[in-house]
Parts: C-alpha cells; sequence; structure tokens
C-alpha cells in the first residue's frame, strides 16, 4: 500500500472513531491518536524522506489537506455533542416563575459616600452649589493661583505625588476653589467634595488617600461672622447635637487671616486618645477669608469681592461621627467594618 493510500485509510478510520464520541473529552484524545505528535497520521509520514521531490510535493499536499479534513470532520462532531448536550437540558429543565428567589446579600453605601450625601444635602439646603474637579491638577490650579510661594514645602515631594508630565495627585479640594473663581461670576457659594492625595506617613489619623469638602462663598461683606456660623450649622446638623469647638489662630497660603477649627474629640470625649494624639481636640476644619491674591488670580477685583473658604476633612468628621478609631480601616476593604454602615 503506498503513502498516499494509508493516508485515505487513515482519514477513515479517524471519521469513523470520531462519529462514535460521546464526550469532548473523547474528541481530543481521538485527535492525538491520528493527527498528535505521535498520532498514525504522523508516523506515516516519516516514509516521504524515501520519496523523489515530485512524490514529497504531491503526498506533503495530499497529508496536509487530510489533516485539515480531519480537524474539520472533529470540530463537527464537537459542535454536535454541544447540541445534543443543550438539547437534553432543555428536555429536562423547568423554570418555575412563582418560585421564591433566594434572598441574595445586599450592598450599601461607604460610611465615607454617606456623610459625604449628608453634607451635600445641608449645603444646598442653605444656598451652595456642587462642584468637581479632577484628581489629577496642574501646578497652577494646585499651589500658584492659591498664593504658594514657589518655595513652599508643600511643593516638595515629600508632600505632594508628582506625575511623569509634570502634572500631579491634586493634594486638596482647594483646586476647585480655583476653577469657581475662573469660571463662576461671584456672589455665589459653592461646595466641591473630592478623593485627594499625599505622601503621608499612614497612622491612626493620617493617610496617603482620604476626601475633603472644599467650601468657598465670595461677594460683597463677607466676613469671619459669616465662616463661623456657616460651621456651626453644619457641625451641628452633621452631629445632631452641640460639639465642643476652639477657634485658633493658622497659616494658609490661600486665607488671610486663617484659622484651624478644632472639636472636641467624640472618640474619647476629649479624654485622649490615639486619634486625637492624646490631645482631646482634632483638628478638623482649616478655613479664614479668602485671600486677595487668590481672589485676583481668578480675575477678581479684592477691593469689591471678599469671601470665605473651608477644608473639611471628611474621613476625620466620619471617624468623630460613629466612634472610628482608625482612619485606615476606610481603605481597608474589610467587609466586616463596612457592613456595619
Amino acid at each position: 500500500m503506498n503513502l498516499q493510500n494509508e493516508i485515505e485509510s487513515i482519514i477513515k478510520e479517524a471519521k469513523s472513531s470520531l462519529s462514535s464520541c460521546q464526550a469532548e473529552d473523547q474528541l481530543d484524545a481521538t485527535k492525538n491518536l491520528f493527527i498528535g505528535k505521535k498520532g498514525k497520521l504522523t508516523q506515516v509520514l516519516k516514509g516521504i524522506a524515501s520519496l523523489t521531490v515530485e512524490e514529497k510535493k504531491t503526498i506533503g499536499k495530499f497529508a496536509n489537506e487530510a489533516q485539515a479534513e480531519i480537524e474539520s470532520f472533529l470540530e463537527e462532531q464537537r459542535t454536535r455533542l454541544k447540541e445534543s448536550y443543550y438539547s437534553e437540558s432543555l428536555k429536562s429543565e423547568v423554570f418555575d416563575a412563582l418560585r421564591p428567589i433566594a434572598s441574595s446579600e445586599r450592598g450599601s453605601l461607604h460610611p465615607i459616600t454617606q456623610i459625604q450625601y449628608e453634607i451635600e444635602d445641608i449645603f444646598t439646603s442653605m444656598g451652595f452649589s456642587i462642584m468637581d474637579g479632577p484628581e489629577v491638577e496642574t501646578d497652577e490650579n494646585n499651589f500658584a493661583a492659591l498664593n504658594f510661594t514657589d518655595d513652599h514645602p508643600a511643593r516638595d515631594m515629600q508632600d505632594t505625588f508628582y506625575t511623569v508630565d509634570g502634572n500631579l495627585l491634586r493634594t486638596h479640594t482647594s483646586a476647585i476653589q480655583v476653577r469657581a473663581l475662573k469660571n463662576l461670576k461671584p456672589p455665589f457659594r459653592i461646595i466641591a467634595p473630592g478623593r485627594v492625595f499625599r505622601y503621608e506617613e499612614v497612622d491612626a489619623s493620617h493617610e496617603n488617600t482620604f476626601y475633603q469638602v472644599e467650601g468657598m462663598v465670595v461677594g460683597e461683606g463677607i466676613s469671619i461672622a459669616h465662616l463661623i456660623y456657616t460651621m456651626e450649622t453644619l457641625l451641628s446638623r452633621i452631629f445632631r447635637k452641640t460639639v465642643k469647638t476652639r477657634l485658633r489662630p493658622g497659616y494658609f497660603p490661600f486665607v488671610e487671616p486663617g484659622f484651624e477649627l478644632d472639636i472636641q474629640c467624640l472618640v474619647c470625649e476629649g479624654k485622649g486618645c490615639s486619634v486625637c494624639k492624646h490631645s482631646g481636640w482634632l483638628e478638623l476644619l482649616p478655613c479664614g477669608l479668602v485671600h486677595p491674591n487668590v481672589l485676583s488670580a481668578g480675575g477678581h477685583d479684592p477691593k469689591r469681592w471678599t469671601g470665605f473658604a473651608f477644608g473639611l476633612g471628611l474621613d476625620r468628621l466620619v471617624m468623630m461621627r460613629y466612634g472610628i478609631h482608625d482612619i485606615r480601616y476606610f481603605q481597608s476593604g474589610n467587609l466586616r467594618f463596612l457592613k456595619q454602615f
């Protein structure tokens, strides 16, 4: 029997064997038996070496066609088995539209998101609009237009994450102040909740990724009294009780005068713990009157317009609201922690 006859015989045998397969793993085993590395067709083709050049071309072409024919037939049988499987499954499968659906566990909003929505409701009820901005910012919006000097420590790599194209991950939502001043006409009131990034040493009250709510009011005759009233209204409504606060001088390039608004630690009730670094107080609301240079950079006359701004630490506010003693829980993804809210 010459090689061409042997190949034709192998094709018939392969098709017969494949037709009798009842499962896909049997198909794969049969495929290897005939056209695998040690398959019958492969073994026969070893005899090509003794043929002439013309015979090699003819038999080689015939062998390739034989392999393609076997592979095509194999896929047909694979399709046949799948169709048979689904056909049999449909015969036995029953769908009861009235059958009670098994209860499934539902997710919930992250505690930071929950309090953010509450804060948005509080401020919108006071006539504020909500603004947003990109997390990757320019140096101009994050620093320069906010009256930061070129040598300000906050620009250092120790505090700021810079990108390869010269931009940075915003270190505060104050960058949205700049966008508001450039795009809105006074008078206006805005808040801007969002995520910020700093190269921080992480501990119970510090994270390198956290959330702030920026607030800004610009108008005529805006004073510190307006700022204090707004902050007291926010805190009394968010904590649903009167909380002890203190206002102390603070320096921020974009406000003048600047203040630190602290609240008595609600985790330890002022006794001292790791959250408040055993001081009994927690820095919560850096704030102040908008610096004239910031108003000018936004295209507004500081002799006519004044305003106040604040940057609320949202993570810390949530910690005070629920008595959470470690800020790192928020980014942990721990479902046991998150299910409490």
